[in-house]
């Protein structure tokens, strides 16, 4: 298929003057801290400054839709990136809590129009949490950052 001169592969992925709000949680500090420190890493190193950043923190995973449907409507953003950790335990919860909040997230971004990055780890254990938000080429934040950034580029693009 031709691309009709949308040029919007990994490598053309640079920043702009857009604004993001990173939503992240409370639980599972030390990981949701990984991946927001490879979020806004992810961002400064493509040319997004700290002023275009803003961060929120909520509860937990069940409560980042609706603060990134807050965020999403506010005319200084245009995109969420939502971080967090869902850790697997013994009872049905992870499940419950981890569809609720990919299908919310998912849900935001039809609704707004906006992009909502997912950077939530769902995960069967605190080692690949570790693994996924360490100070490594695996970090989901960064990951999430990045495509947030792409389809900003990418909707400003189609808009033309």
């Amino acid at each position: 298929m031709v691309s009709k001169g949308i040029d919007n592969s990994p490598s053309q992925v640079s920043g702009n003057d857009g604004g993001y709000t990173i939503v992240i949680t409370r639980w599972n500090p030390d990981i949701v801290e990984g991946l927001l420190t490879g979020a806004v890493r992810a961002l400064n190193g493509v040319g997004i400054t700290d002023e275009q950043i803003s961060v929120v923190q909520v509860p937990g995973a069940f409560e980042i839709p609706l603060a990134c449907q807050a965020a999403a409507s506010r005319q200084d953003c245009n995109a969420v990136i939502a971080l967090g950790a869902v850790i697997r335990g013994g009872t049905p919860h992870f499940e419950y809590v981890a569809g609720e909040c990919t299908r919310g997230i998912g849900e935001v971004a039809l609704q707004t129009g906006k992009p909502v990055a997912f950077g939530v780890l769902t995960v069967d254990s605190l080692d690949q949490a570790l693994e996924r938000s360490g100070d490594n080429e695996e970090n989901k934040g960064a990951e999430a950052a990045m495509s947030a950034v792409e389809m900003v580029n990418l909707l400003r693009t189609l808009a033309r």
